[in-house]
């Protein structure tokens, strides 16, 4: 379970709930049928006409990657098993790989292992490796637009939603008292699609993309180390250069756990 998710729900929501409180604004002005009608099935039906239903079937999915920590392979775990398998190539060779195949459970990972233990050259396994990264990235971004979208469409909406209030309030200005609570209604419209639209959505498609990011930092790593074991470089180069793709503090951890020692650099 992704907690920064859940977290930041957690306290968007009681801040604007306090907030309100603090105002003297009953929470139960939300409870506006018109309103929710218009903000949550007018931003679902902008997104639908925006979007082919290859791309919308998607988003039950998507909201999971948000809500769920992504089970992949770490870099600090990729690391020592790259040390392992440079270690056992330069000793019985390459082919003596093949063996560890059936470990590798993430697919990337193993169709890099097996092109090189196959005898393909370094730069087509880098090639097919980045294109698959580059392709991955792009099926991300399209992904994450659809709440990018959707985070445009709910606070406009809003505006929609408090026009159609208050030509419904000043339609009647008989009241003046039920005039002021109909035109008060009428901006909670607005709020919610605010509120969906800045607190919602738009940190959604922010966290895909971090998510992807990452992803893809770490598919980067795969790449760097299969083509270092098959180059032969030795195991404690490999630990050094991949090191870089960790912030100094990860690295310094790295470093005091392989050497059993505290870095100098805490």
């Amino acid at each position: 379970m992704d907690k920064t998710s859940l977290i930041g729900l957690f306290l968007a929501i009681i801040a604007v709930g306090v907030g309100m409180f603090l105002k003297g604004v009953s929470p139960s002005v939300l409870l506006n049928p018109a309103a929710l009608l218009i903000i949550v099935l007018g931003t679902i039906a902008a997104v639908v006409i925006a979007f082919p239903t290859s791309e919308i079937k998607k988003v039950p999915k998507l909201f999971g990657i948000i809500f769920k920590d992504q089970k992949t392979l770490t870099i600090q775990e990729l690391i020592p098993l790259f040390s392992e398998w440079a270690q056992v190539a330069r000793k019985e060779g390459l082919l003596a790989l093949e063996a560890k195949l059936s470990e590798v459970e993430d697919p990337f990972l193993h169709s890099g292992l097996l092109m090189a233990v196959d005898g393909q050259n370094a730069e087509f396994i880098r090639d097919v490796m980045t294109e698959e990264i580059e392709a991955m990235e792009e099926r991300h971004q399209a992904s994450a637009t659809i709440f990018t979208q959707a985070g445009t469409y709910a606070p406009t909406l809003g505006v929609l939603g408090a026009v159609v209030g208050l030509i419904a309030a000043l339609s009647d200005m008989s009241n003046t008292d039920e005039l002021g609570h109909a035109i008060s209604a009428a901006f909670v419209a607005t709020m919610l699609g605010i509120f969906t639209g800045y607190v919602l959505w738009h940190p959604f498609a922010n966290k895909l993309k971090r998510k992807s990011k990452q992803e893809a930092q770490v598919k980067q790593v795969m790449i760097e180390g299969v083509l270092s074991v098959l180059e032969g470089q030795a195991p404690k180069a490999i630990e050094q250069k991949l090191a870089t793709y960790l912030p100094v503090a990860e690295r310094n951890k790295l470093h005091a756990a392989v050497t059993g020692g505290e870095s100098i650099d805490g």
